[in-house]
């Protein structure tokens, strides 16, 4: 994720109903924040409190301006997570929380207006953070000038992931040549989510001096050719799930997974110099979106992505998070061409993230259980049932704004 992706678990009036006086009973906020230097400091504590993990923060209000946020998570297993979220964007986070780690931060400026703390798995997820001052101006322009500058943002929303990608793959390979499985199989887990919240953004794309139809140069090949993939016998099985398959099913790390790894992470290196010009249309983001959910109708529900690992809701989570950000880059503008489906959008957005958070589980590899086959024939259902509706209204947002440029 990024400080300034585009991000949500709700609109702020859906996140605003959740916020509730369970939120205090896990702080005592005091009135203002400390101001250094016209910088106000917002302290976030995970912690365990009566039995359960709790989020807390020490101010619920700050003045408009720039704000740093430190996160310190003293005992609190279930929750390695924190978030800023704003009118379906995530506008800061912080990850992989685990307690007893130094505190982390990140300062971010905030116009005025209504917030929230979103820390998953806590027993209060949601807490009201208000911001007083001037309110960001709203969305001027003709639509189509709107949806351009949604286009630049969920650009930046692309690089950002992808970067990260190739931090986590230098990772994975660190733990794979130093030969120390338990921690390849932390660190894979890490990966998957860049890649799969970027996807629909980067398939297809041939690096210089090879046909379209050659594998050899085929990125999304060459990353994430997946099990069920029919192998190019020219080229063979690369990437993210070639790496799975000798973690998991292999159970050994052996001089071809090293150099399997070592692969990825060059390919990777490609990627990060394809996506930094890339531009995008409005139509390129809805259509995105579209194509991530049934991704996940098509891949992660049926546990075809991740064959070997199980981890296919990491996955799940990583697509979903991509498509609301390139749907989040294209509300200003759809809230002026159909807001009625706007709202919509939020709820289903809403619905299916709160059913993946009753998955959750911050000791399994990715923060989500492992979506084993006996899982897979109970839940694949009501997975199905909020993915479906979503993906049905992410499919009419194309036309809305194409009609609109």
């Amino acid at each position: 994720m990024w400080a300034a992706r585009a991000l949500a678990v709700a609109t702020a009036l859906a996140l605003s109903a959740c916020g509730s006086a369970d939120d205090a009973a896990t702080s005592t906020p005091k009135p203002n924040a400390v101001n250094t230097n016209g910088v106000s400091a917002v302290n976030v504590t995970l912690a365990e409190d009566a039995g359960k993990d709790a989020c807390s923060l020490d101010t619920k209000t700050v003045p408009a301006g720039p704000v740093t946020f430190t996160v310190s998570n003293t005992s609190a297993p279930g929750v390695t997570e924190m978030e800023l979220l704003k009118d379906q964007r995530i506008v800061g986070e912080k990850e992989n929380l685990a307690p007893g780690l130094d505190p982390v931060s990140f300062t971010v400026t905030l116009d005025g207006g209504k917030y929230q703390i979103y820390c998953p798995g806590a027993a209060s997820e949601y807490l009201d953070f208000a911001v007083t001052g001037q309110a960001a101006a709203a969305p001027t322009g003709t639509v189509p000038t709107i949806l351009s500058q949604g286009t630049k943002e969920y650009s930046a929303y692309v690089v950002d992931q992808v970067n990260q990608l190739n931090t986590a793959v230098k990772a994975l390979d660190t733990a794979v040549q130093a030969g120390n499985l338990a921690d390849a199989k932390t660190a894979y887990a890490k990966a998957r989510p860049f890649y799969e919240r970027a996807e629909s953004s980067v398939e297809g794309f041939v690096l210089p001096g090879f046909a379209v139809d050659d594998n050899a140069g085929n990125l999304d090949y060459l990353i994430d050719m997946r099990e069920s993939t029919p192998v190019d016998d020219k080229v063979g099985w690369k990437g993210f799930h070639a790496v799975e398959r000798d973690l998991w099913q292999g159970g050994a790390i052996t001089p071809a997974t090293k150099a399997l790894s070592t692969e990825l992470v060059g390919n990777v290196g490609h990627l990060v110099t394809v996506v930094a010009p890339l531009q995008y249309k409005p139509e390129d983001l809805a259509n995105g979106a579209a194509d991530l959910i049934e991704e996940v109708q098509n891949t992660k529900i049926t546990g075809e992505e991740e064959a070997y690992s199980h981890l296919d809701l990491v996955d799940f989570a990583g697509n979903v998070e991509g498509a609301q950000q390139a749907y989040a880059s294209l509300r200003p503008g759809l809230q002026k061409i159909d807001p009625a489906l706007v709202t919509t959008l939020d709820q289903q957005f809403q619905t299916v993230l709160t059913t993946l958070d009753g998955y959750r589980d911050a000791a399994a590899p990715g923060g989500y259980r492992v979506w084993t086959p006996a899982l897979r024939g109970t839940d694949a259902p009501k997975l199905t049932a909020v993915i479906q509706p979503l993906h049905e209204s992410l499919g009419t947002v194309a036309q809305k704004v194409v009609s609109a440029s």
